[in-house]
């Protein structure tokens, strides 16, 4: 059984451990290690931040970062999702979607993004089926270990905010 709710600092370590993994596997970010707690709680949108528990226990997370400052930007949002490697393909990405895209829908979000490496299909296969769609290729956005990738850029309009 698993239960989705608001992330809190006293998440930090599972969060952070969670997301070391993704950065270990070398198709999950082009960050080569996690930020500080306070860095990575500042950088994300509050209230849209989630954990998923399997009782105690932190087994994923997904977090809205805004992509500007700017007013005309203020409903864009940009989603990053991390689930523990051994829990892969459980459901808990799409649990964690669907209550980020409810509560960002609350907040205004009129549209997420998501930028996913190629190679990632079990994140793109995760954002498709929860109504994103492929946009475009960033082509050689930056070096990874001195090889140039890609990114794939993928958007969801939002069916209630912005119509």
């Amino acid at each position: 059984m698993y239960d989705v709710r608001v992330a809190s600092v006293r998440d930090w370590e599972a969060i952070k451990e969670i997301y070391e993994e993704g950065i270990r596997t070398g198709n999950a970010t082009f960050q080569t290690e996690a930020p500080s707690q306070e860095q990575w709680f500042e950088s994300h949108v509050p209230g849209c931040t989630l954990v998923c528990e399997s009782g105690q226990t932190v087994v994923g997370w997904v977090a809205l970062s805004r992509i500007s400052s700017r007013p005309v930007y203020a409903g864009v949002a940009e989603v990053s999702v991390y689930v523990r490697q051994a829990l892969k393909g459980t459901g808990i990405g799409g649990l964690l979607m669907v209550e980020l895209i409810r509560l960002s829908e609350e907040q205004g979000f009129w549209t997420l993004q998501s930028g996913i490496f190629p190679e990632n299909d079990a994140s793109i296969k995760l954002h498709l089926k929860h109504g994103f769609r492929e946009v475009g290729r960033r082509e050689k956005l930056g070096a990874m270990g001195g090889v140039w990738r890609d990114v794939l850029l993928f958007e969801r309009r939002s069916l209630l905010i912005g119509q």
